[in-house]
């Protein structure tokens, strides 16, 4: 017996990496799994079906339930169709795991406009556009449902290069601190996560002496947990997983100056004064790095 016996999950961008290690695990657990891949390469061009049936026979071939799916996560027609296919193949859907992207790294003085839009385009709207679709049919079942999105350390804590990435993926995770809040009316759980894992996307970006810590099958675990009945009170939260290290992510807020409003605004040059005397206290912007 699997911890998902009798549920159906939907995964995007599932066709490698961490998509495939989610949905191979979904499976494992029982859950009947729809494989979205677009079939693209890492910057979105492209598409394909191969990726997309490959991991549904990787899933058959292991005994689990999947079929597939090919559509653009940035297409609303596409995006409804994925969960039709859900609903038309299983008879419904209670997991969505929101995981498609892709990269155009660029340092913000060589970015262009087109790198901007097709990153933020896949990420923000196309988690917005799968999971709106998701959303809405669940909350008209009434029996609740899971929604995991992914976000990134970039987006989170930031990284060199990725304006965009990193633009989007807070996006996301501020869509998510938003969502759970509407979810908990229906018991739709809704989280965030920021994963480290070796795969297409990170292969020149994580050193090559690491890459092998990260394997995106660590990451799974604990999101697939998240996704069962016993993770029901979990929602709103921000899971950073690298390897085996599993992280919350908990914003904190430090006291720099305070009186009361009676006593009118700050002057300029005491607030300074204020701020540059607390500066030893403040928190590293990424506790990552230091």
């Amino acid at each position: 017996m699997g911890m998902l016996d009798g549920k159906v999950a939907l995964v995007t961008g599932a066709g490698g990496g961490l998509g495939r290690a989610h949905a191979m695990l979904l499976a494992k657990e029982g859950a009947s799994v729809v494989v979205n891949d677009l079939g693209g390469s890492r910057d979105g061009t492209g598409a394909g079906a191969s990726m997309a049936d490959g991991v549904v026979e990787e899933i058959k071939a292991a005994g689990g339930t999947a079929v597939a799916h090919y559509g653009s996560v940035t297409n609303k027609d596409d995006a409804l169709g994925m969960v039709q296919t859900a609903i038309d193949n299983f008879g419904k859907l209670d997991i969505l795991i929101a995981n498609a992207g892709i990269l155009r790294d660029k340092s913000f003085k060589n970015m262009e406009d087109d790198m901007w839009d097709i990153v933020v385009e896949v990420h923000l709207r196309g988690t917005y556009l799968t999971t709106k679709a998701a959303f809405d049919h669940m909350i008209e079942r009434g029996d609740g449902g899971r929604i995991i999105v992914t976000s990134s350390t970039s987006g989170l804590l930031g990284n060199f290069g990725q304006t965009n990435y990193g633009a989007a993926k807070a996006g996301i995770a501020g869509f998510a601190r938003c969502l759970w809040l509407e979810g908990a009316k229906y018991g739709v759980t809704v989280n965030t996560l920021a994963p480290t894992a070796m795969s297409r996307m990170t292969e020149d970006i994580l050193p090559e002496g690491v890459q092998d810590q990260f394997p995106p099958e660590c990451v799974s675990p604990a999101i697939v947990w998240l996704c069962t009945d016993e993770a029901k009170d979990i929602s709103g939260r921000q899971w950073l997983i690298a390897g085996n290290n599993v992280q919350l992510l908990s914003w904190q807020l430090t006291p720099i100056a305070s009186r009361d409003v009676s006593e009118g605004p700050w002057d300029v040059e005491e607030i300074g004064e204020k701020i540059l005397a607390s500066k030893d206290n403040w928190p590293s912007i990424n506790p990552l790095r230091g």
